[in-house]
């Protein structure tokens, strides 16, 4: 009995062990670094926030800078700022620096770093573009966000055959876009999703190809705009207008000039880490648009309490296809708030069947392996057949509606094989209100319909499509 409680005690020593204290220490930065200006430190541990106040470094009366992190355990990666990504650290060439790492052992420890460059004060980067051209552009630099006031970088990346055909495709929406697609504007490395895609069209593994959306995180706003829910520490309480811009503003705009599949089973949303927040969050409020949700590594314990009670209240559509991955040693509640995420939508009505979980012992909050990890995500949440897993279940209809929102007039069109289907717009009580056979290219009149948001479908033999449909 003793030497149970003994190795017990032991035990429990060696896990308080582990816990240890870090002290990051700047002992150079470059001569030109503005007098007065503050120092940050944005790494996993605080979701990549490059001005966190929590986190701002102190001066010594050397000269040299400091900043004491709490307890931790496992590695961290992180990077130094004056306070936005463009200001991050760069090489003695303004060069991107890969993400410093340090792995906590037992006892305190302090660990020296010197700063070469300011990306903003450079003189100017060297980093070659690795983004597939023409494939991807800057669809707007500064595309308005009406909902908060603030302007935003759009990236758009279309598949390899879409100049030269007359397809529609299936979109997907990501966050974060400085590191989506191109290493010299990612500020910890990117997910190499052009180059990804446009491998597993040219290799037959991806039989449609998919146009992708990535919006720029707003730096000091990220954590605002990817929690519907303000952190007492950390902020957050503006998802919900960012994720009102996606669906109101964004999508319509993708949808009115890009060939697209408007329907919620072609409609996809994706993030890591807030990204991955966010991204189930806006699964589950707008239902009727986002049918397929890629969340890496997410931080759902920034808002855990709040969250987990959303999706008690708000089941997601029982369609929709979720899948999740994370390292099994990212952080302690990394995991398990995941699988706690997977069983409450589950017991919330999605079946297991749309539910792809996947720990990876050699998972780290990095972009390194959200990259390595998209191809298989993708693949998944896209499968031709699309989601068939709840009962009573049908293939996807390949269709078209817009302009969403529509004042007017509503332009349908079908994939090639349908010369017709049955068109219901149900309101939101799921009475309906209006109900018309079309063809591919044809009208609807939608003048008399009251201001508002509807539900439609469409149906054709043994396909369905769904959609929201905004009236002006």
């Amino acid at each position: 009995m003793k030497r149970t409680a003994l190795l017990i005690l032991l035990s429990l020593l060696g896990v308080l062990g582990a816990q240890a204290q870090l002290t990051l220490k700047l002992t150079s930065i470059p001569a030109n670094t503005p007098a007065g200006a503050v120092l940050y430190v944005a790494g996993s541990f605080n979701s990549w926030n490059p001005g966190s106040a929590a986190h701002a470094l102190t001066k010594n009366a050397d000269g040299t800078y400091q900043i004491t992190l709490p307890q931790a355990t496992g590695t961290i990666e992180y990077k130094f700022t004056r306070g936005s990504w463009a200001a991050v650290e760069t090489n003695a060439t303004n060069g991107p620096v890969p993400n410093r790492s340090h792995t906590y052992t037992a006892g305190p420890a302090t660990v020296t770093h010197t700063v070469l460059n300011w990306e903003d004060l450079g003189g100017g980067s060297s980093c070659q573009s690795t983004a597939v051209q023409p494939n991807v552009q800057i669809l707007s630099a500064s595309f308005v966000i009406p909902q908060l006031g603030r302007t935003r970088r759009v990236w758009l990346y279309l598949p390899t055959d879409y100049a030269t055909s007359t397809r529609r495709y299936p979109v997907l929406y990501m966050h974060d876009g400085q590191n989506v697609f191109d290493a010299c504007t990612s500020f910890s490395g990117e997910w190499g999703v052009d180059e990804t895609l446009k491998q597993l069209q040219q290799q037959g593994l991806d039989a449609t190809g998919s146009i992708v959306v990535a919006i720029d995180n707003g730096g000091g706003e990220r954590l605002n705009e990817y929690s519907p829910w303000s952190n007492p520490q950390y902020g957050g309480g503006q998802g919900d207008q960012y994720v009102d811009f996606l669906v109101q503003t964004l999508k319509p705009y993708i949808d009115t000039n890009y060939r697209t599949l408007t329907g919620r089973e072609y409609t996809g949303i994706a993030g890591s880490s807030m990204g991955g927040l966010i991204s189930t969050y806006a699964a589950l409020k707008y239902p009727a648009v986002f049918g397929k949700v890629g969340v890496f590594s997410p931080a759902f314990w920034f808002a855990q309490q709040p969250l987990f009670q959303y999706v008690r209240q708000h089941p997601a559509n029982p369609d929709t296809r979720f899948y999740f991955v994370s390292g099994t040693q990212e952080s302690q509640t990394m995991v398990p708030l995941m699988q706690a995420m997977r069983d409450s939508l589950q017991r919330g009505g999605v079946p297991a069947a749309n539910l792809s979980y996947n720990p990876r012992t050699d998972g780290q909050h990095a972009e390194w392996f959200w990259k390595r990890e998209f191809a298989a995500a993708y693949q998944w949440l896209y499968a031709p057949a699309g989601p068939t897993a709840t009962k009573g279940s049908r293939p996807a209809l390949a269709f078209s509606a817009y302009p969403n929102p529509a004042k007017n007039a509503l332009t349908v069109q079908l994939p090639a094989t349908v010369k017709e289907a049955r068109l219901e717009v149900l309101d939101s009580a799921g009475r309906g209100v209006l109900k018309s056979k079309v063809y591919a290219g044809q009208t609807v009149d939608v003048s008399r319909l009251a201001k508002g948001t509807y539900f439609l479908r469409l149906t054709a033999g043994k396909q369905v499509g769904t959609q929201s449909l905004l009236k002006e």
